[in-house]
């Protein structure tokens, strides 16, 4: 958090070492560090060329140069050129990037010139604003979205819908909570290609288990007559908090669950004093629901140094 970041979260252990327990475990990396920064980088071997970049190289969300020591860790650590696993590395790859923020600067200051720094990749996270409570969150949705999500909570309301809020704190509370939560996902449009995948069951459950550990996991259930029928679930960095994933039974469809789960959560963090809620991508498929909920966007790019 020394540095301002588009999608902080993303570059928390959490995540990262999340997504390499699900997908890399046994992918060489190197770490550099000291009291001011750090720099995580992974090899990424793409034919006779070796780049090492961020561990989590799917979405490409989390900054692996943090702190205000971060970019000369990483200049130093160019100026070697690392051999990893008997491959020489002479690519270096930098995620999360704000393209105005001041790891962007740094990063300008210290490579143009003398590396060829070119864009692999672009993005933006959308966000809303908890600044006001629940009440100043309304007040900068429309009139048409606010009507709608009060017909929508009366009717949830009606047919016995009630919300559960979980922030697990052990291990095998998060293990408990997120199984609850996998058997909803089974009874959504998303069954078999959703968060119950191979892989996301491994980088979930890893997330909300280590996110335990410092009871920053947030979790909200939907039930009816005892019954799971919809959840929400997400992370905590300082007053901060990342949406995750939320999905609910298909059957009950017409009682927008969805946008009421999304409700929910918004009024436990404001009660909390959270000042951001961050949903994630503007860009790519099925991300159009998120205009209603996100006023705020945050380029994000993904930089590459050849030496």
């Amino acid at each position: 958090m020394q540095t301002p970041q588009p999608d902080p979260f993303c570059a928390l252990t959490a995540w990262q070492l999340s997504f390499r327990d699900a997908m890399d475990p046994s992918r060489p990396y190197i770490v550099r560090h000291n009291e001011d920064g750090l720099v995580q980088l992974a090899l990424h071997a793409l034919g006779k060329t070796a780049v090492l970049g961020p561990i989590e190289r799917l979405w490409l969300f989390g900054c692996n140069v943090l702190g205000a020591a971060g970019p000369e860790l990483l200049e130093q650590l160019v100026d070697e050129i690392p051999v990893v696993s008997d491959r020489r590395c002479t690519r270096f790859a930098v995620s999360g990037i704000d393209p105005e923020g001041i790891l962007a600067r740094e990063l300008r200051k210290r490579f143009e010139g003398r590396c060829e720094v070119s864009l692999l990749h672009e993005d933006a996270q959308g966000a809303a604003s908890l600044g006001g409570g629940v009440d100043g969150f309304l007040s900068r949705r429309s009139a048409s979205f606010r009507r709608n999500l009060r017909n929508s909570d009366r009717r949830a309301r009606s047919a016995g819908i009630q919300f559960e809020r979980h922030c697990p704190a052990t291990p095998d509370e998060a293990d408990a909570i997120f199984k609850r939560m996998v058997v909803v996902e089974q009874k959504s449009w998303k069954a078999g290609i959703g968060m119950d995948g191979q892989f996301s069951l491994a980088f979930y459950a890893a997330m909300l288990r280590r996110l335990s550990a410092s009871r920053d996991g947030r979790v909200v259930l939907a039930t009816r007559d005892g019954e799971d029928v919809g959840f929400i679930f997400g992370g905590m960095i300082g007053a901060i908090y990342r949406g995750q994933q939320f999905s609910f039974d298909e059957a009950l469809r017409d009682l927008s669950l969805g946008n009421l789960l999304q409700r929910e959560m918004i009024v436990w963090l404001c009660e909390q004093g959270a000042e951001r809620y961050d949903l994630g991508p503007l860009l790519g498929p099925f991300m159009d629901y998120k205009a209603a909920w996100a006023e705020l966007a945050f380029p994000m790019e993904c930089w590459v140094l050849s030496v």
